[in-house]
C-alpha cells in the first residue's frame, strides 16, 4: 500500500489526534529505521525515548518471541514467572518495595496518585492534595492529566479531577510554600521531558523531600522518560541527593512493547490492598519477558557509563555549532535550544527529509533521545546533519 492510500486511511478511521510526519516506517535496527521507499533515517527520537535499546534488539527479540510461543496471557488472578521476576527486578533495583505493573506510564501514574490519596486519608486528611510543577507531563487520563497544568487547562475536557494544584517549575520556596498537612504528594520529574529537557535542580529537589518528610506528603518521582538507563544511571535519581517514595516507569521499560511500573519504597508499599487496584492486561507475560531482557542489557554498569561519556561528548559537539545557544539535560536525554529567530519546528522538518529524525517539544527546542546503544560514528552523522541544517540561518 502506497503511502497516499495510508493517509487516506488514516484520515478515515483514525481519530485525528496525532499530526503524523509523511513516512511509513517499515523496518528498524539499532539506532536506524527504513521506510516503504526503502529511505534509511537515524533515530535519535528512539519512539519518544521507547526503544532505548534499540530497535529490534535481538535478545529482546528473541525473549518475546520465545515467550509468546509458550505463553501470551492468564490475567492476574493466575502468576507467570516473568510478572514476579519482573516485580523482584525492579524493587531490587530501586526503592525495595512492593511493584504494581501496568500497561503504560499514566496507569503507573494513577497508581502512584491512588496510594498517595489513600496514604492521606488513612492519616486523616479528609480532602488530599497533590502538588505538581507548572510545565510538567504526567499522561492523559484523568488524575494524571489533573496533575499535567497545561493539559488540564483545556475547558473542553472538564470538569477536571479535583486535589491539584501547580506550582512555578524549580522554585524550591514556591514549592515549600504549598506544601501543608492537606498535601498527599509531590509529583515531579527529576528531568521535564516533554516541556522541552529542563533538569530539576538539587535544591529544589531537597526541598521538596524535605517537605514532604515534614508534613507526611509522599515524594513521587515520575521517571517514565528519565529511568532506564537514559540519564546514564538506571535512575535518574540515583544522581541526585533525593530518594522517592514511589517511582514510576514506562517508556523505555518494554523495549518497544507496552508495560509500566509503579515502584513502592517499603513505607507504602501495604498501602493497596486486595481491590483497590488492577489492571486486565498488566504485568503480561509477554512484555514482561521483554522488559526483563531490556533490564539485562541496561543494567550494566560499563553501558551506563557509556551513556554519560557520549552524552557529554554529544553535548560539547552541539555547543560549538553555529545557531545552537544552549544543551540541556544529562547522559543521551537533551534539549538543544536554538538561538532567536531559528525555527525549530522547520528545523526538523528539514532534518527528517535529510534522513535524522528529532523532536520538537516545544518551539525553539530541538529534543534528543537517541538509543542507548548509538554509536559514536552515528552521533558524529548526526551532528554533522544538525550543524548543515542550521548553516542556512547563519547566511540569512
Amino acid at each position: 500500500m502506497k503511502l497516499d492510500e495510508l493517509q487516506a486511511l488514516e484520515r478515515r478511521y483514525l481519530m485525528q489526534t496525532y499530526r503524523r510526519a509523511p513516512v511509513e516506517f517499515v523496518r528498524g535496527e539499532g539506532a536506524l529505521l527504513w521506510d516503504s521507499e526503502g529511505k534509511e533515517y537515524l533515530d535519535f527520537l528512539a519512539g519518544i525515548s521507547v526503544c532505548s535499546v534499540g530497535h529490534c534488539h535481538p535478545a529482546v527479540v528473541e525473549a518475546v518471541r520465545e515467550q509468546a510461543g509458550k505463553l501470551m496471557h492468564v490475567s492476574n488472578l493466575f502468576y507467570t514467572e516473568p510478572m514476579v521476576r519482573l516485580a523482584e527486578r525492579l524493587s531490587e533495583s530501586s526503592l525495595g518495595g512492593r511493584v504494581f505493573l501496568s500497561n503504560s506510564g499514566t496507569e503507573a501514574n494513577e497508581c502512584a496518585i491512588k496510594i498517595a490519596r489513600k496514604k492521606a486519608h488513612l492519616r486523616g486528611v479528609e480532602n488530599p492534595e497533590i502538588i505538581s510543577f507548572d510545565r510538567a507531563f504526567h499522561g492523559r487520563t484523568y488524575g494524571a492529566l489533573a496533575a499535567t497544568p497545561n493539559l488540564a487547562e483545556n475547558p473542553a475536557l472538564g470538569p477536571m479531577l479535583p486535589g491539584f494544584r501547580s506550582v512555578p517549575f524549580d522554585e524550591a520556596g514556591a514549592l515549600r510554600d504549598a506544601v501543608y498537612e492537606n498535601t498527599a504528594a509531590v509529583m515531579i520529574e527529576p528531568i521535564q521531558g516533554e516541556s522541552g529537557v529542563y533538569p530539576l535542580s538539587e535544591g529544589t529537589l531537597l526541598a521538596a523531600r524535605e517537605a514532604c518528610d515534614e508534613t507526611g506528603a509522599l515524594l513521587i518521582l515520575d521517571e517514565i522518560q528519565t529511568g532506564i538507563g537514559r540519564t546514564g544511571s538506571l535512575w535518574a535519581y540515583e544522581q541526585t541527593p533525593v530518594r522517592p517514595d514511589l517511582l514510576t516507569s514506562a517508556k523505555a521499560l518494554g523495549g518497544g512493547l507496552p508495560i509500566g511500573a509503579c515502584i513502592a519504597g517499603q513505607d507504602v508499599s501495604e498501602v493497596l490492598e486486595a481491590g483497590d487496584h488492577g489492571s486486565t492486561f498488566a504485568g503480561g507475560a509477554v512484555a514482561s519477558a521483554g522488559a526483563l531482557a531490556v533490564l539485562d542489557l541496561v543494567d550494566d554498569p560499563a553501558l551506563l557509563r557509556r551513556v554519560r561519556e557520549l552524552g557529554a561528548g554529544l553535548r560539547e559537539s552541539l555547543l560549538a555549532i553555529n545557531g545552537v545557544a544552549e544543551v540541556r539535560g544529562r547522559g543521551l536525554m537533551l534539549g538543544v535550544g536554538l538561538s532567536d529567530g531559528i525555527d525549530a519546528a522547520e528545523v526538523a522538518a528539514a532534518l527528517l527529509r535529510e534522513g535524522l529524525i528529532v523532536n520538537v517539544p516545544e518551539p525553539g527546542t530541538l529534543r534528543l533521545l537517541p538509543p542507548l546503544m548509538v554509536d559514536s560514528a552515528q552521533i558524529e552523522r548526526a551532528v554533522a546533519m544538525i550543524a548543515e541544517s542550521l548553516l542556512s540561518y547563519a547566511v540569512r
